[in-house]
């Protein structure tokens, strides 16, 4: 089973995007409205790749991008940039960041499944937390 992680403020562009790639088999969804919510999420779900938005009200795609590089859980987690911004600048800083794969919005939604399918193929295991000890 594969765990994808949206991650876009916009509930549109998460609906599109899960119904663009709803024919993935053994795939499931998490959704985070912001940068801090993505970071949330994959400090408790194994997530085997994250799409991403840059703009966001609380803190910039590429700080999340960063974040996901910099940490030893999940620097090998693909992840594709999803995002308005088409510049070349936006997208050679995102690349040289580590993004595994940039789109830009509105996109086609078999080029995404496509793209997707590609990066998961790919992919190495996701990082499992540990249980929590609680009782």
């Amino acid at each position: 089973m594969h765990t994808i992680l949206i991650v876009d403020d916009s509930p549109t562009i998460r609906r599109m995007v899960r119904g663009s790639l709803g024919t993935l088999p053994d795939t499931t969804f998490m959704e985070a409205v912001s940068g801090l919510q993505a970071i949330e999420a994959l400090a408790v779900a194994p997530v085997r790749m994250v799409i991403l938005d840059l703009n966001m009200p609380d803190m910039h795609g590429l700080d999340v991008l960063r974040f996901v590089r910099s940490h030893e859980h999940y620097r090998d987690v693909p992840v594709l940039v999803l995002t308005t911004r088409g510049d070349s600048a936006s997208r050679d800083a995102v690349m040289q960041t580590g993004a595994s794969a940039y789109m830009t919005k509105p996109f086609v939604p078999a080029a995404l499944a496509a793209a997707v399918s590609d990066l998961l193929a790919t992919a190495p295991a996701p990082w499992t937390p540990a249980p929590s000890n609680r009782t």
